[in-house]
């Protein structure tokens, strides 16, 4: 399996460092799949979907060179190649890429997907409903309780791409874990955290952000004690797994030059 990092979103709030959407590109014997999807094409075409308090938050750039369907594109593939999209979460900077993909299979954990059809009034600025207006082949998961290095996990493709629920941030957020050839195991958090100096020793994060994270968690002593957790990962087993989140371009631009 050739594993590709994209960055599908650049995004720069007032207050906090530049940020990436970290997309994976897997290409597996039976096709591609995508790890989050950063935007769409529609939502750089019709950016005011998106909304003025989030376009006014993030800044995002909105360029379609971006967009992880001109990606797949650009390494010679369609879109019809791209079989699954797995999900971390549903907010409108991870599931807005899969319009672009009409005809794949969307693997997502069946509370956020629950979430996303009726989000309390609370919620309801984080999901934007017109990027799956398409109908999307859903694949709901639901926990059963496998093992993965002391984390429940779900199997969401064969037995190299796995969700790993860390409710918080959103109701039903999930990483998503997957194999490499050599077995090692990358983790993409989504947005279990922020910063990748919060994986460090001792942990850090700009003020900025860490605000931010409280701000937008549904259940913010979840996302902590998951923090909590990721830390000791990263930390007590950095021989077998990668963590990293999905918005730190330090963490993509180390990566994506592997």
């Amino acid at each position: 399996m050739r594993i590709h990092h994209l960055n599908c979103a650049t995004m720069r709030p007032p207050l906090a460092p530049a940020m990436v959407a970290h997309v994976l590109l897997l290409e597996r014997t039976d096709g591609l799949t995508l790890v989050d999807s950063g935007f769409g094409t529609a939502d750089i075409a019709q950016s005011r979907r998106l909304g003025r308090p989030f376009l006014a938050a993030v800044r995002p750039a909105l360029d379609a060179s971006e967009t992880a369907l001109q990606q797949v594109r650009g390494l010679g593939f369609t879109a019809d190649d791209v079989t699954d999209v797995v999900l971390t979460h549903l907010d409108l900077d991870h599931a807005g890429g899969i319009g672009d993909f009409p005809r794949a299979r969307v693997h997502v954990h069946a509370r956020e997907l629950a979430a996303a059809r009726r989000p309390p009034l609370r919620e309801r600025a984080r999901y934007v409903a017109a990027q799956w207006a398409h109908g999307p082949q859903w694949v709901e998961h639901a926990e059963d309780g496998d093992d993965w290095f002391g984390f429940a996990s779900i199997t969401a493709l064969a037995d190299d791409v796995l969700l790993v629920p860390l409710p918080g941030h959103t109701r039903g957020h999930s990483a998503v874990a997957v194999r490499r050839d050599d077995g090692h195991w990358l983790l993409h958090a989504g947005d279990a955290f922020f910063a990748g100096t919060q994986m460090d020793q001792p942990p850090t994060c700009p003020p900025s952000l860490a605000a931010f994270q409280k701000l937008m968690a549904v259940d913010d002593g979840a996302r902590a004690v998951n923090l909590r957790r990721l830390q000791q990962l990263a930390h007590e087993r950095a021989e077998a797994v990668t963590v990293f989140c999905a918005h730190d371009r330090g963490q993509f631009e180390e990566l994506a030059a592997v």
